[in-house]
């Protein structure tokens, strides 16, 4: 072994500071960029005071839960777990709380700067996305190297560190499931009444519910993304660097290293990729005059003009599109790089260099299968379009057939990237604890470059609201123009993450699995033993509940929205004609009390169900219950993400004048499509993938407690 696993730890935590130096120059950066006239300024204040009103109030219920939980553990476990938990919980709320404080300084900067020129304001908003990407690593690898420092030498320093995993993983469930009912109730109902019933355009300034929307687009998209992939990504180390400590080598510590140092050099890519969008542009005289006063080398000069962005005003959405697909190409290369180096200076296989490309394939093949799937230049997209003629009805089954469909692709290259890791694993130390590191080996892989790959799905939020203050302001018409442009390229790219989500969530849980196995110290599973199976069925049924509970939240606080805006409508002097003045807090409030209400049955059935299962039913019946949650919940999020991002697309392209465009029947049925895919897409979907790692952490975190089980045979 060339590299101490303890150097390799000091490294990622160096790389984590840098990355906290990068949001603290970038923050400055985006706020130097001004916020627009007064009236933009006006509505962006009131979208940051309901924001921070909601997640005030959001963390101080999950703070409540957090207190709880790390008693049970205290007292149940060791207290080096709670307090790992603990940190885990509070580093996981800091980013995404950043995130959002960030996001709703940068909407009117964005639409202030969108009146300037699309690069302009794709700048501001991929540089406020760049924060979250890269505070989301940073905060990550900070808060789980200084725990292995702080425990080192303790033979449970792993065991206690996954502690870190629960919390994060909790908030982030928590977070996704509030956040994406109070934004889609307040979407749903935003919609129902202004597009459908009222005939109003989107964010139209008369409709009450347009601010509760545009809170909901930050509290929702940014601040519960944000959780959500920091949960994914820390989730991923410790499930390698808990499989790397029972291979039982000699190369054991180089084993719980390599994750580390492979996200660690994953932040020096993502800083690259960020470059390349957001890097200065220089013209080909400045690139003359660097080269005559020798300030860089003629091929460096060479390399910047080639690849770093270069977007100029008249930019397509194809070009934008572009560039943000470059700039993840880009990392992706810079880290098979840098990752072959971190896999020589640990002294390990070249074969886990292998298994790191082959999780940055699969996230990026299932990338592009997703946005095949939902892109509305495809095929896909387009019948769900063609299928609004013929009214709702025909616009939700064309949808569900788009959704089931898609689920073969990402199940398929999942698959074969599970195999080629066990493969390589198995081939470089010849047992299959060696494969199964190699998975989450692999998914440490597929998110290493998270730092741009989040940056790439943050701003979407930004831009959407960047539309909404040039539409609330009456800024001229080529701003909302450019604006959207931005925001459908978001939605897009916003497919894509969740495709990156879904694939890192699948080889997660199994790693978390075969860790949970080790650490119950389970010898044989038997699929036909008397609680196996049990376990299996009430697993495959937990998304359905829970994605069942979440839909249900979603439409009895839209219910409430809708019928706060028809009152409204109907009671308020002049309020269609415009001379009238909404009640916009109202809106907020319901949003805010039904999102607080609603989540905590389901936040409560993924930490409790586990537990229940594994004292009652038994540690084996608790594994078939974990394998079954995978299984099911791996093709219902793909299922549900992709439909709901389908139905946005088919309406969105409708909207550029298709059909009859906005307005027309069609449109109308594209409306109702896009209204049932909203929680499909931005609430139950994306909950799933925290709802299978939750649970096989909690399980994981738990796994010395449980036995044969009360009614075992």
């Amino acid at each position: 072994m060339l590299l101490p696993t303890s150097a390799s730890i000091v490294i990622a935590l160096m790389m984590g500071i840098a990355g906290v130096f990068y949001v603290l120059w970038q923050l400055k950066q985006v706020f130097a960029y001004d916020q627009g006239n007064e009236v933009m300024q006006n509505i962006g204040k009131a979208i940051q005071e309901g924001a921070s009103a909601f997640l005030g109030r959001e963390y101080r219920v999950i703070a409540i839960f957090v207190a709880i939980v790390a008693t049970v553990i205290c007292i149940f476990l060791q207290w080096q777990t709670a307090f790992c938990f603990v940190v885990g919980a509070i580093a996981s709320a800091g980013a995404g709380y950043l995130g959002m404080y960030v996001a709703v300084r940068a909407n009117t900067r964005t639409a202030a700067a969108a009146s300037r020129g699309l690069h302009e304001g794709l700048r501001v908003a991929f540089g406020s996305g760049s924060i979250m990407g890269m505070s989301v690593v940073s905060f990550s690898l900070i808060g789980m190297t200084l725990l292995y420092l702080i425990f080192s030498g303790d033979p449970n320093q792993l065991v206690y560190i996954t502690g870190f995993g629960f919390g994060a993983s909790g908030i982030a469930l928590f977070a996704r499931v509030g956040g994406g009912i109070y934004t889609k109730a307040a979407d749903v109902g935003a919609d129902l009444v202004g597009k459908v019933e009222k005939g109003i355009p989107e964010d139209d300034p008369r409709n009450p519910a347009v601010i509760a929307d545009n809170v909901g687009d930050n509290v929702g998209d940014v601040a519960g993304m944000g959780a959500d992939l920091f949960e994914s990504y820390s989730g991923s180390i410790i499930a390698a660097a808990t499989l790397g400590a029972a291979l039982g080598k000699n190369e054991t510590v180089a084993f719980i290293g390599l994750p580390f140092l492979v996200a660690a050099v994953g932040v020096v890519s993502s800083l690259f990729g960020v470059y390349m969008v957001i890097g200065k542009e220089r013209d080909e005289s400045e690139l003359a005059s660097l080269i005559a006063n020798n300030t860089l080398s003629s091929k460096a000069i060479y390399f910047l003009s080639k690849y770093v962005s270069k977007i100029n005003e008249n930019a397509s959405l194809e070009d934008l599109l572009t560039a943000l697909r470059r700039s993840v190409w880009g990392a992706s290369v810079v880290i098979l790089g840098l990752s072959l180096l971190a896999v020589l200076l640990s002294g390990l296989h070249l074969n886990y260099w292998l298994v790191i490309l082959t999780g940055l394939v699969a996230g990026n093949a299932i990338a592009y299968a997703t946005e095949y799937f939902t892109s509305y230049t495809e095929k896909p997209t387009l019948a769900i379009a063609k299928a609004t003629q013929t009214g709702a009805a025909t616009t939700i089954i064309q949808g569900f057939a788009v959704g089931m469909m898609s689920t073969a692709l990402p199940v398929l290259i999942t698959a074969f990237a599970i195999l080629i890791s066990i493969w390589l694993g198995f081939k470089a130390d010849g047992t299959l604890a060696a494969g199964l590191y190699a998975v989450a080996l692999a998914g440490v892989g597929m998110l290493s470059t998270l730092g741009v790959t989040l940056a790439t799905d943050a701003y979407g939020p930004v831009a959407d609201n960047a539309g909404g203050i040039a539409e609330m302001s009456h800024l001229p018409k080529e701003v909302r123009q450019r604006t959207d442009a931005l925001d459908s390229l978001g939605n897009t790219t916003a497919a894509t993450g969740k495709g990156f989500a879904i694939g890192s969530a699948v080889l997660t849980a199994l790693a978390l699995i075969a860790a949970y196995v080790t650490a119950a110290k389970i010898q044989n599973l038997d699929i036909l033993g008397p609680t196996m199976l049990p376990g299996l069925l009430i697993g495959a049924m937990m998304p359905y509940l829970f994605s069942a509970l979440t839909m249900m939240a979603v439409g009895k606080a839209a219910h409430e929205i809708v019928l706060e805006v028809r009152r409204q409508f109907h009671e308020i002097p002049g309020l269609m004609e415009g001379t009238g003045q909404p009640d916009y807090k109202t809106c907020v409030g319901i949003s805010t009390e039904s999102a607080l209400r609603e989540m905590i049955l389901p936040g409560a059935l993924a930490v409790v169900v586990p537990i229940v299962v594994g004292h009652v039913l038994g540690k084996e019946a608790l594994a078939g219950l974990l394998v079954g949650t995978l299984l099911s919940g791996f093709l219902l999020a793909v299922m549900m993400a992709n439909a709901g991002g389908a139905w946005d697309n088919a309406k969105k392209y409708i909207e550029t004048g298709e059909y009859g465009g906005k307005g027309s029947e069609s449109h109308k049925a594209a409306v109702v499509g896009d209204t049932v895919g909203d929680p499909f897409k931005d609430t139950s979907g994306p909950s799933l993938n925290i709802l299978i790692k939750l649970m096989t952490i909690v399980s994981l975190v738990f796994a010395t407690s449980f036995g044969s089980g009360w009614l075992s045979f």
